[in-house]
């Protein structure tokens, strides 16, 4: 499993109405074919869910910037650095900023013709398992079962490995990561230290049941490991 975050970050499926068939009896003019619809963020596939690899919604690995102006709107998109770990930061599109619905997208070039990855989501988008930003431990544990997962403070920290678990098919394309509550850490100061640093450590490891651990990231790459 690669953790650096060189987090640099879908042509969406567009549908068409199909042409009425003249037969050759009819004496009228054939109407001008109907011209292709963009998917709308109210379309069949904009269902909160995110598969890894695949598409958020209804974006895919061909979705472009304009793409996204279709299926959201230009309102509802803002153009800005993407924070991607130890300082470094990348342009992006944050679409719904702001809301449970938000989602960030990295760019794959500069023209804005493919994401690379989405990360920054809202709590309202989840895998098919149902985990997502804001899923608590114990969602995670009937998920998972027992896993492995990087110790805390420092910018991958709660990062869990998905290797060998019942989300392997993700590994490389989905990232999920877990944080202590603020009020946690203040009143179990030593167990969080225990867990602290770039280590692996059990998800078995008694510090954590004390931690009110919650996922507070998930990153979706288009195939680059982050």
């Amino acid at each position: 499993m690669v953790l650096s975050l060189a987090l640099v970050p879908l042509a969406a499926c567009q549908l068409q109405e199909a042409q009425p068939e003249v037969q050759p009896s009819e004496l009228t003019i054939a109407a001008e074919p109907s011209a292709a619809v963009a998917p709308s963020a109210s379309d069949e596939y904009n269902d909160g869910l995110v598969v890894p690899g695949e598409r958020v919604g209804p974006v895919t690995a061909q979705t472009s910037r304009a793409d996204l102006a279709n299926f959201y709107g230009e309102a509802a998109l803002s153009d800005r650095p993407i924070s991607l770990g130890e300082g470094s930061t990348e342009v992006g599109t944050v679409v719904n900023p702001g809301t449970d619905q938000q989602f960030a997208v990295v760019w794959k070039d500069a023209a804005q013709s493919q994401p690379r990855l989405i990360k920054d989501f809202g709590k309202a988008w989840q895998i098919p398992e149902g985990l997502g930003v804001g899923a608590p431990y114990a969602a995670v544990q009937a998920v998972l079962g027992d896993f492995d997962l990087y110790g805390f403070a420092w910018d991958y920290g709660g990062t869990i490995v998905l290797e060998g678990t019942t989300l392997d098919q993700y590994d490389d394309t989905l990232w999920l990561r877990l944080a202590p509550s603020d009020a946690a850490i203040a009143a179990n100061l030593k167990a969080y230290e225990a867990m602290m640093g770039d280590g692996i450590f059990t998800s078995r490891d008694p510090n954590l049941t004390v931690l009110d651990l919650s996922v507070y990231e998930m990153v979706m790459s288009f195939g680059v490991a982050p």
